[in-house]
């Protein structure tokens, strides 16, 4: 969220002085200039001619807008006019989870609050439930499940998980102020628990951005990280102006802060065990966050992608702590071993080489980072052209989705300028498509006119709302309805859908690795992941696009909990259920 465009030529805190140096001790430049020199030289031996452009099936796929058949009354709302408040700019997370469990996939939609009074002063602040109904339109059950969030404040991100392995989502709500988490009755209904299950404290007014779920100690319950930006009030914003012109401040004048870990200890009861796990030594400008086994040993890890900050990669050491290794590891600051703004982010393997990746992106004018695992080190995929094909965009929320449904999985970006101030701000989405797991395409114009409707995007999640094996995707917008982009859906591939349910392991079975062989001998890579994005929550079913292969030879399961299981001959084009083995 930094904001280059909105400084004044001769602000201490515009974006040239990003390179300035002068601010770190000679060790850490040293360590900065070997990492960077490491990276470079392992991105340069990777470089390959890039695979010619594969053959389509009879066209590319499309998206729909069909929103307006629900008649949806949510707009983001980040209280615009007056004075330029710090988060106005974070305003519209998304979560897309099956709340009721009848099949049908329904989205749920954040929201800020009244400035700078902090309160849900009306409706039109209201956080919003959208259930999907059996002909695929949604309606608004908000009050009724009781998610309105009309006593809690400017909201930002949602985490979905069932926590308590009861078979029904929860959701976990940041905010400005105090975040929330919600219980799901199995009625249709929530409740607020936050205050009995101890999940609820953090230092007073700490701004948490998003959240995750995930198993970080693999005792089968859901622990949680929350990702933290700044402390902030009303009364402490920062006013930035240039005579009579007020902008943005920029995050650098904002103190940083550690994320919070919280450790599940069954019956609703959560432990903070941020200063044992070792998280509290590592603060940042928390925006994005994304859970993988990135070393492949087992035990999930976390990235955070911090603004104007080096970028967080814990490592889990299997004995409650993590250790930050993000500048060993090459992902802490991007090529030209600056910082950069460093947006939503999501982890998926996006070559097939058995390896997670990393993608988060930045502002207009900074390169967006696809960072390749090699086992040992990440590097900048220079081959990927994605540094170029990004240049024109400021990136939110993203994601890696095979939208084609040949295997490869693609990048999705929200996009849109930080401040709403003139009329070349609004931007446009984009899809850059996976070509053979080297290069990618814009296809961005292929995508319909729905896709290229120009604003200010913030929040995206992706699921199969009408489970016909294409992926769809629901976008937010500052001050504006939300889209709900269908996938045509008509590329002519085949595809794979796998509902996991956990029983040693937690019932979501987040981290679960999963290794797809298809009849033709092809290896496909995906794992259970519910974070992507930024400041959003994803279906936790795991897709997998096959192309022309009608048949799957084996899918080979490594569940959090360490069991392993192999299905065999599986047909393609299914929603598949699998249980975890063993139980």
């Amino acid at each position: 969220m930094a904001f280059p465009a909105r400084n004044p030529p001769n602000s201490a805190y515009n974006r040239d002085s990003e390179s300035d140096t002068s601010a770190h001790s000679p060790e850490e430049q040293l360590k900065r200039t070997i990492a960077l020199a490491i990276s470079s030289l392992c991105a340069f031996l990777f470089v390959a001619l890039p695979p010619g452009r594969p053959a389509q099936t009879p066209k590319r796929p499309h998206f729909t807008d069909v929103a307006a058949r629900s008649q949806i009354s949510y707009r983001s709302n980040n209280s615009p006019g007056g004075h330029k408040y710090f988060p106005q700019p974070m305003c519209g997370g998304v979560a897309i989870f099956d709340f009721d469990n009848d099949g049908r996939l329904d989205i749920f939609f954040t929201n800020g609050a009244q400035l700078p009074e902090m309160k849900k002063t009306n409706p039109s602040f209201y956080n919003c439930l959208l259930r999907q109904r059996t002909d695929g339109t949604f309606e608004d059950v908000t009050s009724k499940a009781g998610l309105t969030g009309k006593d809690l404040d400017f909201n930002f991100g949602v985490a979905v998980g069932d926590y308590d392995n009861d078979g029904y989502e929860d959701l976990f709500v940041c905010g400005a102020g105090r975040n929330a988490l919600y219980h799901n009755n199995g009625d249709g209904t929530f409740t607020d628990v936050t205050a009995a299950s101890g999940i609820g404290g953090k230092p007073p007014n700490t701004l948490s951005v998003a959240a995750a779920w995930f198993d970080y100690d693999n005792d089968g319950l859901l622990d949680l990280i929350v990702d933290n930006y700044t402390f902030w009030t009303p009364q402490t914003d920062l006013r930035c102006t240039m005579g009579s012109a007020e902008y943005y401040c920029d995050p650098r004048r904002y103190q940083s802060v550690p994320p919070r870990l919280y450790r599940n200890l069954g019956h609703g009861k959560f432990e903070d065990v941020t200063e044992k796990s070792g998280l509290a030594k590592s603060p940042g400008k928390g925006m994005g966050i994304s859970i993988a086994d990135f070393n492949n040993d087992g035990w999930p890890d976390i990235f955070i992608a911090n603004d104007t900050e080096p970028n967080s990669l814990f490592i889990n050491r299997k004995n409650g702590t993590f250790e930050e290794q993000g500048l060993e590891l090459g992902v802490a600051y991007n090529d030209s071993g600056n910082t950069g703004s460093s947006m939503g982010s999501d982890a998926k393997d996006y070559d097939n080489d058995g390896n997670v990746d990393i993608f988060y992106n930045n502002l207009k004018g900074q390169v967006w980072q696809l960072l390749r695992n090699d086992s040992n080190l990440f590097q900048l995929a220079y081959v990927s052209k994605v540094q170029t094909l990004s240049l024109p965009f400021s990136g939110w929320s993203n994601g890696f989705i095979d939208y084609n449904n040949d295997g490869w999985k693609d990048i999705y970006s929200a996009n849109g300028d930080v401040d709403q101030v003139n009329e070349k701000s609004p931007q446009h989405d984009t899809m850059f498509e996976n070509l053979g797991g080297k290069t990618f395409l814009d296809v961005s114009g292929e995508m319909g006119k729905d896709f290229q409707r120009i604003g200010y995007q913030r929040g995206s999640a992706f699921g199969d709302l009408n489970n016909d094996g294409a992926m769809d995707i629901v976008v937010t917008s500052l001050n504006a309805t939300p889209r709900i982009l269908m996938n045509s859906a008509d590329s002519g591939n085949h595809w794979l859908l796998l509902s996991l349910t956990g029983h040693k392991s937690a019932r979501d079975a987040v981290g679960a690795k999963i290794k797809l062989t298809t009849a033709s001998g092809r290896v496909l890579y995906n794992h259970v992941a519910i974070s992507v994005g930024f400041m959003s929550s994803s279906d936790k079913r795991v897709h997998f696009g096959l192309g022309d292969e009608t048949k799957v030879s084996s899918i080979e399961i490594r569940w959090p909990s360490g069991i392993r299981q192999v299905l065999k001959d599986i047909k393609a084009d299914q929603v598949l259920k699998i249980d975890e083995a063993g139980k």
